[in-house]
């Protein structure tokens, strides 16, 4: 058995039953990634909790952490300027709306411009 095998024990406690098996379930289910065609995202500004300073947020990718660390990747290094990836959000510094929703969409995505 694997050193940490009982994490992986679901629902049990304790069993007298001598030929219990656990059930052992991965749910670390990978979310498939969506084509661009069917992905809705909206680019809009932020300036809370940021100390005043903008920048642009790109929601609602659906897909798993690769594609979308890969997405950021490839707006921070078409707009010149930094960012990150959290929480399932792009973050770009500066205020970048237009430029990056024209980048979207030349990419296949439907991209809006938010607020």
């Amino acid at each position: 058995m694997a050193k940490n095998d009982w994490k992986k024990r679901d629902g049990v406690v304790f069993s007298t039953n001598p030929d219990f098996k656990y059930d052992s379930r991965d749910y670390e289910e990978e979310t498939q990634t969506l084509a661009p065609e069917k992905q809705k995202l909206t680019v809009c500004i932020d300036r809370s909790g940021r100390a005043g300073k903008q920048v642009t947020l790109v929601k609602g990718f659906i897909g798993n952490d690769e594609d979308l660390t890969a997405l950021g990747k490839k707006l921070k290094t078409k707009c010149g300027v930094g960012g990150s990836v959290k929480d399932g959000e792009i973050i770009i510094q500066g205020d970048l709306r237009d430029k990056i929703v024209e980048l979207l969409t030349r990419d296949g995505y439907k991209a809006k411009r938010g607020n």
